[in-house]
């Protein structure tokens, strides 16, 4: 069930970091303007997304933490009990097969 969720984990981090790219970019790009309201707002964003940017590496690191326990813990299931998992393998295979053979 884990890797069913981490495709849409994978695809809101790199949504993630094109919305900060794109806010990085419009920052650059009104750079020149002035005033008072502007610099202000120009700052707080700024801030924001720093703290974006450390709050989503600290996701994406745990993310991939969470995926190399849930493969450790699997390899090490498959070396203890070698037999099960061979069988288990076989018989999704086998329902995979009376699935495509019925189309």
């Amino acid at each position: 069930m884990a890797k069913a969720a981490t495709p849409s984990k994978d695809k809101l981090v790199d949504d993630l970091k094109a919305i900060i790219t794109d806010a990085e970019d419009l920052l650059a790009l009104t750079a020149d303007q002035t005033g008072d309201k502007l610099g202000d707002l120009r700052g707080r964003i700024t801030e924001r997304l720093a703290a974006a940017k450390d709050k989503l590496s600290d996701a994406e690191a745990a993310l991939i933490d969470s995926s190399k326990k849930a493969a450790r813990a699997t390899d090490d299931y498959v070396h203890e009990h070698p037999w099960q998992s061979l069988g288990v393998a076989a018989g999704v295979a086998f329902l995979l097969g009376l699935l495509a053979s019925r189309r």
